[in-house]
């Protein structure tokens, strides 16, 4: 308050004196447009830029100023001037002060209490908005000053002790940067200890780190090279080619000692920079995955940038082909073998999602890459690869549009949830004979999934749209359990989709009560077998 030099009170309803005001240092004071009474102090009047107008101040001289408030609460005792004459005469300057401050039983006190008290709060709130700011301001300079020291780039020093250190120059930089002429020289003492902080700038692409080297004798697969794998395939040529898939084509290979692997070439363009480092890191963590459902790497080329991956070749090619490929070879799928290809591929991504470690999302799962061997055994393909395919890009891909889980169309995310997802529309295959996404059939029925999620709780519904190539040989109970399953893989919201391995533990139970209920059934009649020899699930 002592340093209080401008005031503006203008335009507003206070009331009282302003005798209040005679202590502050004021150059300005502005009381305009109030309902102020009394009379001006002198030494208010004395101010330079003092605005008054609009006020009820009057004419008379000025009280004398009030003596400051002791530490006992006043009393009130008559003046010593006053006499019985005196309180009489209404027209005396002092009977009209004492009718200002007693006679109307403090009003007027009250009023300048109230104007003060508006003044006090005032600096109150200005002084806040002061601090804050200030102390704002310093703990921004203080984060700026940390920022500058941990992003800080030293160079490690040839010695690990600092003897001496030369004199350097300060320099001050002006507001436009431009260098300013006082060098002024230090000789400075060597710290007993120096920290050494690592520069890291993720925007800076010069500054990411080396991919790490992978020690070529570790690696579970054989080393072909580009010459081998050429004359396998007969240079590659389109006679032996067998599919394409999401990282590039694929070749029949039969090698000299008449082993035939199916031979991958990688796309470069799927590959981000320093590809041969990548390749060989992708396919020592590959080679490592161990599991009867998984397509075994057999081996890799990584020679005159190329990049190529041998795999077992499985002559009964890919589950899509054998539903969907119009030659008549999805009457050779019988309900037990499609019960045994989903198991099997359920335990396949149980392994990459909870036992392998550290866990896997495999991203592109669906039913062209699950491969059959002779028995009709599935293996997944393409495990391992899923940073070799942008999420962006898989999101526009059409061959995948049947099987993305909602939250990865929508947002592009991917987790183990989503593989669940897309699992279930593979049982849904194996279920119906019908394709993820179907631009032939009538546009409610296109998406497998919403058209058949509301049948599958409906047991005639559910008969009506299971493959007919099955001619109705299958168990109404391991058809139920089944769709209870595929149910719960659909589910629009990934939190109520249930980990693979539940989905596992339900397929087997299914499998082994079938099985129990065909071992009743063959004690009482005879035991019932399908094409391929083994029991009805």
């Amino acid at each position: 308050m002592t340093s209080l030099s401008t005031l503006y009170l203008q335009n507003n309803q206070f009331t009282g004196t302003i005798d209040v005001l005679t202590d502050l240092p004021l150059t300005e004071l502005n009381v305009a447009n109030n309902q102020f009474s009394g009379s001006i102090p002198d030494k208010l009047k004395s101010i330079n830029n003092l605005q008054t107008h609009g006020n009820s101040f009057s004419n008379s001289p000025a009280p004398a100023a009030m003596e400051p408030p002791s530490d006992t609460p006043p009393s009130r005792r008559p003046s010593p001037s006053r006499t019985p004459s005196s309180s009489k005469n209404n027209s005396s300057p002092s009977q009209g002060s004492d009718t200002d401050n007693g006679g109307s039983d403090g009003k007027s006190s009250k009023v300048g209490g109230a104007a003060v008290a508006g003044i006090v709060i005032s600096l109150v709130v200005v002084g806040a908005l002061v601090a804050f700011f200030l102390i704002k301001r310093k703990a921004m300079r203080r984060q700026q000053g940390g920022d500058l020291e941990k992003n800080k780039r030293l160079s490690p020093l040839a010695s690990g002790k600092i003897n001496q250190l030369r004199p350097i120059r300060s320099i001050s930089l002006s507001p436009t940067g431009k260098e300013l002429k006082n060098n002024v020289s230090m000789n400075l003492k060597p710290p007993s200890r120096i920290e050494l902080h690592k520069f890291s700038d993720e925007n800076d692409p010069t500054n990411k780190p080396a991919t790490k080297k992978v020690n070529l004798s570790s690696i579970r697969a054989t080393a072909y090279t580009v010459a081998d794998l050429q004359v396998a395939t007969e240079s590659f040529s389109a006679d032996n080619l067998v599919g394409e898939g999401s990282f590039g084509r694929v070749y029949r290979a039969q090698l000299s000692d008449q082993k035939v692997l199916a031979v991958k070439k990688i796309n470069f363009s799927a590959i981000p920079d320093h590809p041969s480092d990548f390749f060989i890191k992708l396919v020592a963590n590959v080679a490592k995955l161990n599991h009867p459902n998984l397509s075994e790497l057999d081996g890799y080329c990584s020679e005159h940038g190329q990049c190529l991956l041998a795999y077992e070749f499985y002559k009964n090619g890919c589950l899509h082909d054998l539903l969907h490929l119009s030659d008549g070879n999805s009457r050779s799928l019988s309900w037990n073998n499609r019960v045994k290809i989903a198991l099997g591929s359920a335990r396949a991504l149980e392994y990459l999602h909870e036992i392998y470690s550290p866990s896997i999302i495999h991203k592109n799962f669906k039913s062209s890459n699950i491969l059959l061997d002779d028995e009709l055994n599935p293996h997944i393909s393409d495990c391992g690869f899923a940073e070799l395919i942008p999420n962006q890009e898989l999101q526009e891909s059409d061959d995948n549009s049947g099987y993305r889980a909602p939250e990865a169309t929508m947002s592009g995310q991917y987790s183990q949830k989503s593989d669940v997802y897309s699992f279930g529309v593979v049982m849904l295959e194996l279920l119906t004979g019908r394709k993820a996404f179907d631009s032939s059939q009538p546009r409610s029925q296109q998406s497998l999934v919403r058209w058949a999620t509301p049948q599958l709780h409906d047991i005639d519904l559910l008969d009506q749209m299971v493959d007919p190539a099955l001619e109705g040989l299958y168990p109404a109970k391991s058809l139920s359990r089944f769709a209870d399953a595929i149910a719960l893989c659909v589910q629009p919201e990934p939190e109520f989709r249930p980990p693979m391995s539940e989905v596992v533990q339900s397929l087997v139970r299914l499998v082994q009560r079938s099985s129990m209920g065909a071992g009743l059934s063959s004690e009482r009649n005879s035991c019932r077998f399908d094409e391929s020899g083994d029991h009805t699930f």
